[in-house]
């Protein structure tokens, strides 16, 4: 069973940065990324890279921002945030997907992999 476990959650100050890593190895997905969640809110998609072309898509929210870096190698996906605001305050997920529909950003397709999750709070 293919398992993704993500760490480098903690606690910041505004403008601040994290580094946040994702290890995993899905067995040829079509896409990799990150999703986030806050309390009470829905999924909200932060960045999604598509594994064949390295293409990349942020959601408007984080661009300039936040950067997505994937070593195939090591099976290793990773979120560099900088600038961090309040508002970015959520428990991030890494996922994987296998289709071109399912890699919406938000991975809620039945066959995408999602990990458990890693904190991140933001204070002002």
């Amino acid at each position: 069973q293919v398992r993704l476990v993500e760490s480098g959650g903690d606690s910041v100050q505004a403008g601040g940065s994290l580094r946040l890593s994702c290890v995993g190895s899905p067995d040829d997905p079509y896409c990799l990324g990150w999703f986030r969640q806050a309390p009470g809110k829905e999924r909200e998609a932060v960045v999604t890279i598509y594994v064949d072309s390295s293409n990349t898509e942020y959601a408007d929210s984080v661009k300039g921002r936040f950067t997505v870096s994937h070593d195939n190698a090591e099976n290793m996906l990773y979120l560099q945030m900088n600038n961090l605001k309040p508002e970015d305050t959520a428990v991030y997920y890494c996922a994987a997907d296998y289709s071109r529909s399912g890699c919406s950003g938000v991975y809620s397709s039945p066959i995408a992999v999602v990990g458990q999750g890693t904190q991140v709070t933001v204070s002002s």
